[in-house]
């Protein structure tokens, strides 16, 4: 099928320096961080504005075309990868903060806007902004938002849904849905910006967002904690916010396989003289900080006393506590030392995360006894990250699939999602249903096709 008519029109209508032909798109925009194979866009549209987002859909309307939005193409589930046949539809020119209000503790944003200059720019202000992942500087608030972002500070502040007061969106006929209102208390029928929170492009593009900042902590203090199990896990969380509230900021779990791998891949040295089964890092927010580092000293003594604390660091500077973070790089270097790195973000039942963990490590060294497989996680919001090397397994894409079905149906059988905040996108869609039923699913299509009757927006993403 020759699309040179729509191109023509395309190019006509918006201009050669906000859309290309496929043939001169950049390598950059075939696909993502996900490893998912590339694949080269129709065209690639860069507009400036909503008023040419909306142009662009209209025309893709007209000419039936599908359309696959882009933001700083960090996504590890495939969302972002172009479908054959679809243009490309990057947000990187609409990079503007339009608005901070202090007062209200609000921000308005284009979404092409980093999360590094939302978290900086709020800071500037005496605020914070509740979302933090290793990513922040390449990844864009428009693809927070439509993965649902989760990362650090999920405990203490929620997921990207959390933090979005208001969106403007453009459907797949070009309607703009201009829904910035900046009210906590909206009870006006359906809140029609969930429906784009975590769709992955699906159901239309997110051009503008307004999103929810915070007082800037005044006290900060991080300590590394070393349990014997993960039951004392669970209750050093607990103990930690039955004394400190919301002020538990982050509680990052980490098994001894991606401790040992981190220490060396990033060539640091060990924190304790022994090993232990888990590490914790934890951050606290408080008021004062020498009350606060006292508060921590206490906690933790009364956790030693209980046997849930086997030892521990509570950091006395800042750069102290960048060296304790430090450990918990690894997931950056998974692709440089796993060939390839077989990465999971699951989500369980709290108190079940720590027999998940053990039921994979069980049911992989039955059926791949030199696997190397790490385990790390949030946890305190029952996030868990699994990554297996896939050469120890065999390196096949059939052993590959292998380990992926093994792990998926250990979720089913625990109730979990197959996804905690990286998205559906191409790679998880097989294993949708061991998290959805086909009641939800048959929702979630009915959806799609109301808003999106063509089938254009993301077409093969999430679901078929």
């Amino acid at each position: 099928m020759s699309h040179e008519k729509f191109l023509d029109e395309l190019i006509s209508t918006l201009g050669a320096d906000v859309a290309q032909r496929g043939a001169d798109v950049p390598e950059r925009y075939h696909t993502d961080w996900s490893g998912t194979p590339p694949q080269r866009p129709l065209a690639l549209v860069r507009p400036r504005s909503t008023q040419e987002v909306s142009a662009a859909l209209r025309l893709c309307t007209a000419h039936q075309v599908a359309v696959v939005p882009q933001g700083g193409l960090t996504g590890l589930a495939g969302a972002a990868v172009p479908s054959q046949g679809a243009i490309a539809l990057s947000l990187e020119r609409m990079n503007t903060i339009e608005n901070t209000d202090t007062r209200a503790g609000l921000m308005q944003v284009q979404a092409g806007v980093t999360l590094q200059a939302v978290q900086e720019a709020a800071v500037a202000a005496g605020m914070v902004f509740g979302v933090d992942l290793g990513a922040r500087g390449s990844c864009q608030i428009g693809g927070n938002v439509s993965t649902n972002a989760g990362g650090n500070g999920v405990l203490q502040h929620g997921m990207m849904r959390e933090q979005v007061l208001g969106l403007e969106v453009v459907l797949a006929d070009g309607t703009v849905l201009p829904m910035l209102r900046p009210m906590i208390k909206n009870n006006t029928g359906y809140d029609l910006k969930q429906f784009f929170i975590g769709a992955e492009g699906t159901l239309g593009v997110v051009t503008r967002v307004l999103l929810r900042l915070r007082p800037a902590p005044q006290a900060t203090a991080t300590t590394l904690v070393a349990m014997p199990d993960f039951d004392a896990a669970l209750a050093v969380l607990a103990r930690m916010q039955s004394h400190f509230g919301n002020g538990v900021a982050a509680y990052e779990l980490m098994w001894d396989s991606f401790v040992q791998a981190s220490l060396s891949w990033l060539q640091l040295g060990a924190p304790f003289a022994e090993r232990h089964p888990l590490l914790a890092l934890i951050n606290m927010d408080g008021k004062n900080e020498s009350q606060l580092q006292g508060d921590v000293q206490q906690v933790l003594e009364e956790a030693m006393e209980a046997g849930e604390v086997v030892d521990a660091i509570v950091a006395q500077s800042v750069a102290q506590a960048q060296a304790l973070w430090k450990l918990r790089e690894a997931p950056a270097e998974l692709n440089n030392n796993m060939h390839p790195a077989i990465n999971f973000d699951v989500s369980l039942p709290q108190a079940d995360i720590g027999r998940f963990a053990q039921a994979c490590e069980a049911a992989f060294s039955a059926r791949w006894p030199q696997k190397h497989a790490l385990y790390f996680g949030h946890v305190g919001d029952g996030n868990l990250h699994v990554s297996v090397d896939g050469k120890t397994v065999g390196g096949t894409p059939e052993a590959i699939e292998a380990v992926e079905a093994e792990l998926y149906r250990l979720v089913g059988e625990f109730q979990g999602s197959v996804s905690a905040e990286h998205g559906i996108g191409l790679h998880k869609k097989p294993y949708l249903q061991a998290s959805r039923t086909q009641e939800e699913l048959a929702a979630m299509r009915a959806i799609k096709q109301a808003l999106d009757p063509l089938g254009l927006m993301n077409p093969g993403k999430v679901f078929d």
